[in-house]
């Protein structure tokens, strides 16, 4: 159990590394810069992050692969991604121009990936599949943390941007080091057969498929969520960003004893696919309510409704696609393909909130999206490998 509480608190960590910038800070960066231009430029942003996250991960994941394969493990790239995204939140920080901030979003998210696309590919050969679903559950402490770190930086430390930046590099390190630290413990690869293998292959492609739908609804609302909110209580724009931020805590944190319990079960009982329609449903009425909200408590509620679902689909999903890749020798480029289900949503969930969207409507979007998440759910039922 102590190994899955030190992975569950380095992924933590990878999370803690983007959520408060991405969610919170960057969006009043780019208002404070852009002012009436700021859904185009947060766009442009979000759109070329999602594009270099993409192929970073793609191209990291593979790069451990060959580290893998060589003898050298993948835990000396973690360490590349902790000294790169320090590097990279010196950039943010600078970074006074609509054109310099989209710049260091980039380089931002390319650090990201350096970390977190090595530390998937390590869960999946040193966590047995008996553990996966645990682990899933543990996975779901790393948004609360991340939201609970930044209410505490905007309310507790006031500061510059400089020195919010420099807390979350500091706490991102402290997650990671412990996993590094330890030796690798390789769970042996069960020999599968090749027929398994092809439909494995099929499976990873629906899991995949699944996830992309799911994704679009979290990709848009994670970036718009403060603009939503000032949609629905314009009244309430002052201090937006700190209220938003109590809301994800509580948001987040609600969830995780259910999490955690949903993993156990479904290790128990080796079956996953129920709990990720499950709770895909429960994410789509979420977003429903969003949609039919018009102030700020009953969007909250909402939001708490959709977090729940999502929180716990996406941290089931990603320990089940584990369980699904069909070849030991390249987790970290499978998993990597597999992270664009996370960032190609970054592309087309905000572009479809934009042409959906107005700063003082976002029922449309809402609506599409809560459509979106619920087939995400139903696709997912459609594995036959894994149960």
């Amino acid at each position: 159990m102590g190994f899955l509480l030190l992975c569950g608190l380095a992924y933590a960590g990878g999370v803690i590394s983007y959520l408060p910038l991405l969610a919170l800070m960057l969006p009043e960066k780019v208002e404070q810069i852009a002012g009436d231009a700021r859904l185009d430029v947060f766009t442009a942003c979000v759109i070329a992050g999602g594009i270099a996250a993409s192929i970073s991960n793609i191209v990291f994941g593979w790069l451990s692969d060959c580290s893998f394969a060589a003898g050298k493990g993948r835990r000396g790239w973690m360490v590349l991604g902790v000294v790169a995204l320090a590097l990279s939140f010196a950039g943010v920080a600078a970074a006074n121009t609509p054109m310099s901030v989209l710049v260091a979003i980039v380089f931002f998210q390319i650090a990201v990936n350096i970390i977190l696309a090595p530390l998937f590919a390590l869960m999946a050969e040193e966590i047995p599949d008996g553990q996966k679903g645990t682990v899933g559950g543990l996975l779901s402490l790393a948004s609360p943390a991340a939201t609970m770190l930044s209410t505490w930086m905007f309310v507790a430390v006031p500061g510059a941007e400089a020195v919010h930046l420099a807390i979350v590099a500091l706490v991102v390190a402290l997650c990671v080091l412990p996993l590094l630290l330890i030796r690798p413990r390789i769970v042996a690869d069960a020999v599968v057969p090749e027929q398994e293998k092809q439909m494995l292959r099929g499976d990873m492609a629906i899991a995949w498929t699944a996830r992309i739908f799911v994704q679009m609804a979290g990709a848009a609302l994670s970036s718009y969520l403060i603009y939503y909110f000032e949609s629905i209580a314009p009244e309430l724009r002052e201090g937006m960003k700190a209220r938003v931020g109590n809301l994800l805590t509580l948001a987040y944190f609600a969830p995780v004893p259910l999490a955690i319990l949903l993993g156990r079960i479904s290790d128990r009982i080796d079956r996953r696919k129920p709990f990720l329609f499950a709770t895909a449903a429960l994410a789509s009425v979420g977003i429903v309510v969003m949609a039919l909200a018009d102030n700020w408590q009953a969007g909250a509620v909402g939001v708490c409704i959709y977090t729940a679902g999502i929180a716990i689909f996406l941290a089931l999903h990603a320990t089940f696609s584990m369980q699904l890749l069909p070849n030991p020798r390249h987790r970290g480029r499978d998993l990597g393909l597999l992270n664009l289900t996370n960032t190609l949503p970054i592309l087309a969930g905000p572009a479809l909130t934009w042409l959906l969207a107005t700063p003082e409507d976002f029922d449309p979007a809402l609506w599409v999206l809560a459509i979106l998440t619920l087939i995400g759910g139903l696709i997912v039922l459609l594995v036959r490998g894994r149960r």
